[in-house]
């Protein structure tokens, strides 16, 4: 299902959200967060916040739908990105953490979604113009970050605690930093808009590739990460319904 405008891509998102209750499925962790990230820039619409409101919904439309379009053809057995697929086939790995669920879906949507939008509502020369309220998006994205630890921290209280105790925390997220990923988003669409059209499927496919590459970073860690993944996972509460509700709320 394709979203035509933003109250479309929240209404696909209740609706994956929903489903993924229903199901028990952690695919509904990223959902619930994203979900929190549309509301919030539809709220900013009209409001002065971004330069251009048409072109930011624009923006967040065609982002959403690369989301929405990996979703559906990976429950449908349709081919997707290696991006993606990595990160469905991930909510199947029971010692995985919520923390670990998001890092993955925020690694295949603003490392490779976010950069392929940007080209795709811009030309060579337009492209500049869109760098602020790209930058805006990303601001929104970095503003939940807190109010996503402190869900965190309702799911399992203890976990910081102990990532900082064994210093792993900075382990789990060194390769998911907003500003590094914000920056390599834009630096992609500026290369992928410069791309001659015949060129881009090839160029997003080695994007892709790498953007696998770190997922695979995210979820196959050390001896002793994993350890302590494990032990976090057993702490966290209730079923992945009770943690998208949290997630979500």
């Amino acid at each position: 299902m394709i979203a035509k405008t933003i109250d479309e891509v929240i209404e696909n998102l209740e609706q994956i959200i929903q489903s993924s209750k229903t199901e028990e499925n952690p695919l509904g962790y990223f959902a619930a967060l994203y979900y929190k990230v549309t509301i919030s820039v539809k709220d900013k619409l009209g409001k002065n916040y971004f330069e251009d409101d048409e072109r930011m919904e624009q923006l967040d439309v065609i982002f959403a739908n690369r989301y929405l379009s990996a979703y559906f053809n990976y429950t449908t057995c349709k081919p997707t990105t290696k991006s993606w697929e990595n990160t469905f086939k991930s909510s199947h790995i029971r010692n995985l953490i919520v923390l670990q669920h998001l890092l993955l879906g925020m690694n295949a949507h603003i490392n490779l979604d976010l950069g392929i939008a940007a080209a795709e509502i811009s030309t060579k020369s337009t492209i500049a113009d869109l760098h602020s309220d790209f930058n805006k998006i990303n601001e929104l994205l970095a503003s939940l970050l807190d109010e996503v630890q402190s869900d965190l921290a309702k799911i399992w209280p203890m976990l910081f605690v102990l990532m900082k105790f064994f210093n792993k925390t900075d382990d789990l997220i060194a390769n998911f930093s907003m500003n590094i990923a914000r920056d390599g988003a834009w630096k992609f669409a500026n290369e992928l808009v410069n791309e001659k059209l015949e060129n881009r499927d090839n160029f997003i496919a080695i994007r892709d590739e790498k953007i696998f590459n770190i997922s695979k970073l995210i979820t196959d860690q050390g001896f002793v990460i994993k350890i302590v993944c494990k032990i976090i996972r057993r702490g966290e509460k209730g079923s992945p319904s009770d943690k998208i509700r949290i997630l979500e709320s």
